[in-house]
């Protein structure tokens, strides 16, 4: 790759706080410059927020944002389409949260790159300064002080930890991304490690660059570690070719057995009980999470820290069934009573009961362009829309609800459908009604017309018959 190469920055952004500023500020300050820096904002309300009154915008010209909704949301996508604004010959995925340790992160992140030894190269995380033990620790754990180039062939000595890459800052050659298709379409969770298997089956190396540094570190509690290794664990189980043959269970043993040696050398051994609570939660999601396919949809929504993610999924499988060019996916056969049925629906919707068919207009909603709203981002086979009305938040609400939350939707439903059926017979009444007094009016006015004739015939005749007399009488007096 060429020295001078041009180097993009993405960065998704979901409720920012400070350290959005400061990541922002950190990055114009690179000896290496940074050519733009594409941010793709979740909900835009929130970043207005946090940028009332800042001028960071105005100082730095190379800052390009774009706002989308929480449902359009996941993390291979969105990433996916900061990747397509970017004409880089390198990218780096960062996230909001994660603030360069020194001018000098960029330079050493794409060193590897540069020097064609990696595909991928991912920095060193250290934890803030007001963090737990427990997290310290973990952080060093994961991103250890010295650097390493990781292939195929040291699966044998690292196992999972071969394809281990993370997206809080990671640097990547787009060439090859290209070539290797890029990010999942769509994804929960691990979009970068998924990436990185693809790469290191491909025969291309990962690079952990320990010298490029950003602090990023999380307090989460016990139900936040449930729900997020419950993501990690669907991640995994969706992709078995990667993770099915390589356990990430006994990194996870080693982690814990050795920050409980270490809390203790520090004589810390009262956070003993908190890292083996949140452990116990951070095991249950995971285990959960592999066996989601095997859950009720509403409780692998509970279980999730992305209940949308489950909405879109649906809307994704959907649409990947869709042949664009020959239609909706419908022919002559799945024309049932007028309604028609898509072809990925052909099992029982669980939130209709048995026996119901979902039909087109329930898995995506089909109206002239004229009535709606892109969404697809340029990606082709991600074709949702969003529509101008608020009739879609019914079919959001429906998805999403538990089931009290779905009997009273329905009673709503119904409802509704009680109120539309009554106006309607009103109409009806009203217009035959209306027909009635025309009728009647019409009757009127041709009685009015027949009795007008009938005098007119009879004054007639009295007239002719008066004739006839004064002729008869003229003719008597004559003779």
């Amino acid at each position: 790759m060429r020295q001078n190469a041009k180097v993009d920055v993405i960065i998704p952004a979901y409720k920012p706080k400070e350290s959005y500023i400061k990541l922002i500020e950190m990055l114009e300050k690179q000896t290496y410059p940074v050519n733009k820096i594409i941010v793709i904002n979740t909900e835009e309300k929130y970043y207005t927020e946090l940028m009332y009154g800042q001028v960071l915008d105005k100082t730095f010209d190379n800052i390009h944002v774009s706002h989308i909704s929480k449902r359009e949301f996941n993390h291979a996508r969105t990433r996916r389409d900061g990747v397509e604004r970017s004409d880089a010959d390198i990218f780096v995925c960062m996230t909001d949260d994660a603030v360069p340790k020194d001018e000098f992160l960029i330079e050493n992140l794409i060193s590897p790159l540069l020097s064609n030894k990696a595909c991928v190269s991912y920095a060193r995380q250290i934890a803030k300064k007001e963090s737990d033990e427990i997290e310290k620790f973990t952080r060093n754990f994961n991103y250890p002080r010295k650097s390493r180039l990781k292939g195929a062939a040291d699966m044998e000595q690292l196992g999972i930890k071969t394809y281990f890459c993370s997206n809080v800052c990671a640097a990547y050659n787009r060439e090859v991304y290209d070539r290797l298709g890029g990010f999942e379409e769509y994804a929960i969770f691990n979009e970068d490690m998924v990436y990185a298997a693809k790469a290191v089956k491909a025969g291309y190396k990962i690079a952990y660059t320990a010298s490029a540094e950003v602090i990023h570190s999380h307090d989460y509690n016990a139900i936040q570690l449930f729900k997020r290794n419950f993501d990690m664990g669907v991640s995994q189980a969706e992709h078995p070719e990667i993770f099915k043959r390589i356990s990430s269970t006994s990194e996870g043993k080693k982690l814990v057995l050795q920050t409980i040696d270490h809390l203790k050398k520090r004589k810390k051994a009262y956070l003993v009980p908190k890292l083996v609570f949140n452990s116990t939660f951070k095991y249950l999601g995971y285990r959960l999470g592999v066996m989601y396919e095997y859950l009720p949809k509403w409780f692998v929504k509970k279980c999730s820290s992305m209940p949308e993610y489950w909405v879109g999924r649906d809307v994704y499988e959907n649409n990947r069934k869709i042949n664009y060019h020959e239609g909706y996916g419908i022919n002559a056969t799945e024309r049932v009573d007028g309604r028609r049925i898509h072809k990925a629906s052909q099992m029982d919707d669980t939130y209709r009961g048995d026996g119901y068919k979902s039909t087109l207009k329930d898995e995506i909603k089909v109206r002239p362009k004229d009535k709606m709203i892109d969404r697809s981002h340029a990606i082709g086979t991600n074709k949702e829309v969003a529509w101008k009305n608020n009739d879609v938040n019914d079919e959001y609400r429906r998805s999403t609800a538990t089931p009290k939350e779905l009997k009273a939707f329905r009673q709503l439903t119904d409802e509704k459908k009680n109120v539309v059926n009554k106006t309607v017979s009103e109409e009806n009444k009203d217009i035959s009604i209306k027909k009635d007094a025309e009728i009647k009016k019409d009757t009127e006015k041709s009685d009015d017309k027949n009795v007008s004739n009938i005098t007119e015939d009879k004054k007639t005749s009295e007239g002719k018959t008066t004739e006839n007399k004064v002729e008869v009488k003229e003719a008597v007096n004559n003779e």
